[in-house]
């Protein structure tokens, strides 16, 4: 739980603000990234910003049970601003646990602000007070998913597994870090006051800006997730060897690559999104070859050992630090985002040198995504198969490992949660 409060002085401005992004993360995919750069955030100072992000956060976490909540309590819909400024304020007073009286005024305010429902004063200060008699459950696993989505987890992973998976989602999560070189990892964990974990990233329960930490202006770590950290280790590239990292941008893997030696080419179809991988190159002193291309259709003729392939996906199993995909992802998405995927491996899979290795990976726990998709790889693919990946090898929480030897990690795979993958490591020939 967060410990970030605003000041008092500027607490309205930081709620009109959280209100702005609530709204923008609830509009689509990637409204979250466009909200976080609203005016309205931007004016705001360090701490007060770090409070806007945290109850939008905190919103999204629990929105499912927020709603449910309200929805007892509120007999006809109000109109969808009032609709989010209740999110807000049962957020503020039930998750990042800010007094009663505060959580209610300011909501009270902002509603006051806008003419047009200054008439829902009444509703929202007799909503929130009716709350704080009968304080709701938010930690309910069966609500903190949308239903499809839950009922999705249900089918694919059982019953047991899903309310585990959406437990997940009202949890904050730590910080893990990726090193350049992993020997270090025991003298980083001392100084951010954090843990070894398997496969060697540092988890951390530190807060705040990350350039700040010990090692960072250095370019001795990059944040990334634990089990975004594992596709790249599978494939376990050498001195000298050639290495293709697909979909590259922000490039965790591409400096894990290139930090165990190996001559990589990183492609992005976004040109800005490589500019990221640039810098982050450039802080660590680590060097590789950026194109910005679509990897389905690059003329270049090279062929590589070692191809990684993070393919884009419906990204659901990033739920942790990034909540709002739950509530802006559709089905659709997920059948669409299959066809991309299907395409994206081909065109991996014609990169490979004969004896060359694969890694196919998804932040999604769809089947579609990841099963699915390769059992149809498999199939249309002469002379690539399955190299099975052991419980440990990389990092790969012993849980995670299936029949078939890919993995399915799940969110609850590690104590302190985990994103949601699926990797799969194929050879040629």
């Amino acid at each position: 739980m967060t410990d970030i409060a605003p000041n008092d002085a500027a607490g309205l401005p930081a709620r009109a603000a959280a209100l702005d992004l609530l709204t923008a993360a609830l509009s689509g995919r990637s409204g979250m990234d466009e909200g976080l750069n609203h005016p309205a955030l931007a004016r705001l100072d360090g701490r007060d910003r770090a409070f806007a992000r945290a109850l939008v956060l905190a919103t999204l976490r629990h929105l499912g049970p927020i709603d449910s909540a309200l929805q007892a309590k509120v007999k006809k819909p109000p109109p969808d601003k009032v609709v989010q400024i209740l999110r807000l304020g049962v957020a503020q007073a039930f998750v990042l646990k800010t007094p009663a009286h505060a959580a209610v005024t300011t909501c009270v305010d902002l509603v006051a602000q806008d003419r047009g429902l200054q008439m829902f004063k009444g509703l929202v200060n007799a909503v929130l007070r009716g709350l704080l008699r009968e304080p709701p459950e938010l930690a309910d696993p069966e609500l903190l998913a949308p239903s499809w989505l839950y009922a999705r987890w249900r089918a694919a992973f059982g019953a047991d597994e899903a309310r585990k998976i959406a437990a997940v989602i009202a949890e904050e999560p730590a910080t893990d870090l990726s090193l350049k070189d992993p020997t270090a990892a025991a003298a980083l964990g001392a100084e951010v006051e954090g843990e070894v974990l398997a496969g060697g990233s540092v988890r951390t329960a530190r807060r705040g800006d990350v350039a700040t930490w010990p090692g960072f202006a250095e370019g001795g770590w990059w944040v990334q997730d634990a089990s975004a950290a594992i596709p790249a280790r599978l494939l376990a590239v050498t001195a000298g060897e050639t290495a293709l990292d697909l979909c590259a941008a922000p490039g965790g893997k591409t400096l894990q690559l290139a930090a165990a030696g190996a001559s990589v080419t990183a492609l992005d179809r976004s040109a800005p999104r490589l500019k990221r991988v640039a810098e982050n190159l450039a802080r660590t002193g680590l060097s590789a070859e950026t194109v910005a291309a679509d990897a389905a259709t690059w003329p270049d003729k090279r062929s590589f050992d070692a191809v990684l392939l993070d393919a884009p996906c419906s990204s659901t199993g990033t739920f942790r630090r990034h909540p709002d995909v739950l509530w802006a992802v559709k089905p659709s998405d997920v059948a669409g985002l299959a066809a991309v995927q299907s395409k994206l491996l081909d065109a991996a899979a014609r990169r490979l040198k004969p004896g060359g290795r694969l890694v196919y990976c998804v932040c999604s726990l769809e089947p579609e995504e990841g099963e699915g998709q390769v059992a149809a790889f498999l199939g249309r693919t002469p002379g690539m198969t399955l190299a099975p990946i052991a419980a440990g090898e990389g990092g790969a929480p012993a849980a995670s490992v299936r029949p078939d030897g890919t993995l399915r990690i799940l969110p609850h795979h590690l104590p302190g949660g985990t994103d949601g993958f699926y990797v799969a490591r194929v050879r040629k020939g």
